[in-house]
């Protein structure tokens, strides 16, 4: 008696039960009864196991294996059982059959890790990878008449090995040279195109305007002729087409992606390891910052021997996003590189305009010299003293303006590289020492010291002379300008490897942050103090430029407070070249004599000059004969200019250098008005005028401010800081005058009025004159100059004079005018803004309105006061009426003209006024036939100060 077959399959897990099922008399193998126990042990050995095992068994190779072989081979389970593994894996036998034959032949097992088999166990030609090890299998009598194959699938390490391998590839940053979008794309491509197992064929689309345009694109046969020919170079977005969306190129552009099927029937291209036709694409879009923008579109092919599953889009989720990244930092690159060339062209578009506007200015300065020059050497016909001062200061200024013509012309051919040394043989310590001497006087009279320390060097040096007088002047012209106590020392030394130049001094010092950016061209260290606020900001460029062109090099050592070392250093090498045969330059000691000439006007009297009235003051009848001006202005040229011209009226005169010094001179003796420049050491006009505004003593001091800073913005920013007028060098003398004059008496009108309502002893008011005397109503003459039409607005004469102003409250149905309600007539000329705007901002200042929304209303009607001047044609009434309405919880200003409108060409057109009258309140405009009214309205907020509205 046999036992049961089944015994045998007990253990096998399912197929073991299979196998108990099968019938086995119908196999080669025969009946499970008559196998061997050879047999019989292999396949015991075969279903224990837990890794997939396959025995092959007789001379038809019949199968038996376990759970964990039947999950390998798919579809072919359970059919494979008992059957032939040359049926079964008949797809991969050609690489299988010489392994088993060799286990058989030899008797030798072998390994062989990640074999390529072609299998067919999911419906389409697969491409797997199998760790297989072929071990001979032997009978009873020792023949051996099997295989017995252990195997375990790697396909998935394989792929994605291969996978991240191109995805590194795609990362690497290549050879440097392919930057831009075009090189980068095609980079990108042939690295694809070494996966092609992965990527049968691939082509990146991007966006170019409203169409997709194909940069690269890889597969196929040499140059990639096969995919070029089958898909488009450009596609419009726009279009509707089947052609134009065969491809899927338009709904990938919007942000979705797409799976082609179909791909066989448009592009005949062979894919994977065995040369099967690819079928299917995808469409995917280059993600960018703008979900619904993407970059463009990589339009690539699908393994037809891979199923695309989830790690299979995975994979090409990264692809995209490395297309992307590479992408858009290629065109961050292109941007860039765009941005700097168009600098670069700006920069010598600059650079050339400056040359040729330099040598333009030549001419009318050697015609502005010459004669001065002439003028005041003039022996036979000499200058009356008054003239002589004129003249010299012209003379002063115009060679002031060479300087500067002259540095820019040399800067401007340093960095054109057209600039140039004319070698010399030259004494350095020498030079240097008398180049020092010039500056000896202004250093001393500054209370400086000045060290030159000199010594002969040991041998010669050729040096352009002309540059280094400039190096010299520009360094010890710039420790002047910074050094306040203490010395400056200039010193000439050399060792074996380079000759020095130092110099050092014990000034504000420059803080570690700002040493960097020290000689780059128009850099200035912000809010540090020195003598003048005046320069170019190209000195130390130009020290660094001319030390590179003579070979050399200029390092700085600084500590704030403690001083600053400058070093120019020439190697010997640089010194020795062969000296041009030309003769020096002529002009030599020019820039150094010109460079203390502007220093020694840094050098003034701390305590400021007093100019006294001029012994003919003008019209007998003038009432401002006395007012006390004080100017504030770090130019002693315009100092002195600005002295004499208001002397010469009558007024008394005080003149200081910086805002700090007009402080204390305010404190000391109030004055009736302040003339101040912007751009001053120490305390500048800006800040001078904010701290004035901000004290209850000065806040209604008349102040005008003088700029070279001309534009609406500059104007803007001035006024917006609480100043009466503004005004742009260069300026008429009688303009000046017109409006200081009408500064004064504005601000006397305002205090006459304050005063005439000031309660008398008995409680009652002094007069029954209204709260502020209003501008007056004038007709000027037509025929009168400008400056005298802004003197008559004011005085009266010779027009007719008639105030014209109420002042009224009460309710008003409206919300406007509860707290007050005030009008204004003022002459249509420039200067009457700045009348408006002080009458405004005391009406606004007596109602506790907060200052923020004061000082956005005055700017506002500032804006719409000039318009009303500037715009009104034809007027019926040349004024310009102004009303103020305050309520509760709104304020309104109304400005109306009496002139039809006029539209200004947009280059007549300072360009902002509407935007600046918006910005700060809610505007409306009604322009009628008998003239427009701009209406200004704006909420009231909180008082910060106070708690009041």
């Amino acid at each position: 008696m046999t036992r049961p077959r089944t015994d045998l399959f007990d253990d096998g897990g399912d197929t073991g039960r299979l196998m108990a099922e099968l019938d086995w008399a119908e196999t080669p193998l025969g009946a499970v009864s008559d196998w061997p126990q050879s047999l019989r042990s292999a396949v015991r050995v075969v279903l224990s196991s837990r890794y997939p095992m396959l025995l092959l068994w007789g001379e038809r190779f019949s199968q038996l294996y376990n759970d964990a072989y039947s999950a390998l081979i798919g579809d072919k389970h359970p059919a494979a059982l008992g059957g032939d593994v040359r049926v079964t894996l008949a797809e991969g036998w050609d690489v299988l059959a010489p392994l088993i034959e060799q286990a058989m032949a030899t008797g030798v097992a072998s390994w062989v890790p990640a074999l390529q088999l072609l299998l067919e166990r999911a419906g389409y030609r697969e491409e797997a990878y199998f760790s297989v090890s072929h071990a001979p299998a032997r009978d009873d009598d020792g023949r051996t008449v099997g295989v017995l194959t252990v195997c375990s699938e790697v396909t998935e390490q394989v792929v994605g090995e291969r996978r991240l391998r191109l995805l590194r590839d795609l990362s690497l940053p290549g050879d440097g040279r392919t930057v831009d979008v075009d090189a980068t794309c095609a980079r990108l491509i042939d690295a694809i195109h070494g996966d092609p197992m992965d990527v049968p064929f691939a082509a990146i689309y991007l966006r170019d305007g409203a169409a997709l345009r194909r940069i690269a694109c890889a597969g196929g046969g040499p140059h990639h002729a096969t995919v070029t020919g089958a898909l488009p170079s450009v596609v419009d977005l726009a279009d509707p087409s089947p052609t134009a969306r065969a491809w899927a190129l338009p709904e990938a552009a919007s942000g979705r992606p797409t799976d082609l099927t179909g791909v066989a029937d448009r592009l005949s291209l062979p894919a994977g390891p065995w040369g099967d036709p690819a079928r299917a694409a995808l469409a995917l879009p280059l993600p960018s910052a703008a979900e619904d923008q993407p970059l463009g579109v990589l339009l690539v092919g699908v393994s037809p021997n891979r199923d695309l599953d989830e790690a299979y889009r995975s994979f090409y989720q990264l692809l995209t996003q490395q297309v992307s990244a590479a992408v858009h930092n290629a065109q961050e690159y292109e941007r860039e590189r765009r941005r700097a060339e168009t600098l670069a062209e700006l920069d010598r578009v600059k650079t050339t305009f400056f040359t040729n506007v330099s040598h333009e200015f030549r001419t009318p300065l050697t015609l502005m010299l010459g004669p001065l020059a002439d003028a005041l050497a003039d022996t036979a016909a000499p200058l009356a003293p008054a003239q002589r001062e004129r003249v010299e200061t012209a003379w002063r200024n115009a060679t002031r303006l060479l300087t500067l013509v002259n540095s820019l012309l040399t800067f401007s051919s340093l960095e054109a590289g057209r600039a140039r040394s004319d070698a010399h043989e030259v004494d350095l310590p020498a030079l240097t020492a008398e180049l020092a001497s010039v500056f000896r006087a202004a250093v001393e009279r500054a209370g400086l010291t000045l060290e030159v320390d000199c010594p002969p060097l040991p041998r010669p040096v050729t040096v352009d002379p002309v540059n280094w007088e400039r190096i010299v002047t520009n360094l010890l012209s710039n420790a002047l300008k910074y050094t306040f106590i203490g010395r400056i020392r200039i010193a000439v030394d050399a060792d074996h490897d380079e000759v020095r130049l130092t110099v050092a001094d014990t000034g504000i010092g420059i803080a570690e942050a700002d040493l960097p950016k020290l000689f780059e061209r128009f850099h200035r260290v912000q809010g540090a103090r020195s003598r003048s606020h005046e320069g170019t900001g190209i000195g130390l460029a130009l020290v660094h430029e001319l030390a590179r062109l003579e070979g050399g090099e200029v390092r700085v050592t600084s500590r704030v407070g403690g001083g600053t070392t400058f070093t120019v250093a020439l190697p010997w090498s640089a010194t020795r070249r062969p000296a041009t045969t030309a003769p020096p330059g002529e002009g030599r000691g020019d820039a150094a004599r010109a460079a203390v000439q502007e220093a020694v006007s840094w050098l003034t009297d701390p305590t400021g000059d007093v100019a006294e009235p001029a012994t003919a003051p003008g019209p007998a009848a003038d009432e401002l004969v006395g007012a006390r001006i004080l100017v504030a202005d770090d130019n002693s040229d315009m100092r002195a200019y600005l002295s004499r011209l208001l002397a010469a009226q009558g007024w008394r005169v005080r003149s200081v250098t910086d805002g700090l010094q007009a402080l204390d001179a305010i404190h000391r003796e109030p004055p009736d008005l302040v003339l101040t420049d912007v751009m001053m050491p120490v305390l500048d006009g800006s800040d001078l005028v904010r701290r004035l505004r901000a004290d209850p003593a000065t806040r209604a001091l008349p102040i005008v401010v003088l700029s070279a800073r001309a534009g609406e913005e500059a104007s803007v920013a001035g006024l917006s800081l609480g100043a009466d007028d503004y005004l742009v060098k260069p300026f008429a003398a009688a303009e000046l005058i017109a409006r200081i004059r009408t500064a004064i008496r504005r601000a006397r009108t305002e205090v006459a009025g304050d005063a005439a309502t000031a309660p008398s002893a008995d409680g009652e008011p002094a007069s029954s004159a209204p709260a502020r005397p209003t501008a007056v109503e004038v007709q000027p003459e037509q025929s009168a100059p400008l400056a005298d039409r802004v003197v008559d607005s004011v005085t009266g004469d010779p027009a007719s004079t008639s105030t014209t102003g109420t002042s009224t409250a009460g309710p008003h149905g409206d919300g406007f005018g509860d707290r007050l309600d005030e009008q204004w007539t003022y002459p249509s000329v420039p200067t009457s803004a700045a009348a408006m705007r002080q009458d405004v901002r005391l009406a606004l200042d007596d109602l506790d309105v907060d200052g923020e929304v004061a000082e956005d209303l005055l700017l506002a009607a500032s804006e719409a006061m000039n318009n009303a001047v500037e715009h009104a044609q034809r007027p019926s009434r040349p004024e310009v009426r102004v009303r103020l309405q305050v309520g509760d919880t709104l304020v309104r200003i109304s400005v109306r003209d009496f002139g039809t409108w006029r539209d200004r060409r947009p280059a007549m057109d300072r360009g902002r006024g509407a935007l600046l009258m918006n910005a700060y309140g809610d505007v409306q405009l009604v322009s009628t036939g008998e003239g427009t009214t701009v209406t200004i309205e704006r909420r009231l907020t909180r008082n910060r100060a106070t708690g009041s509205q």
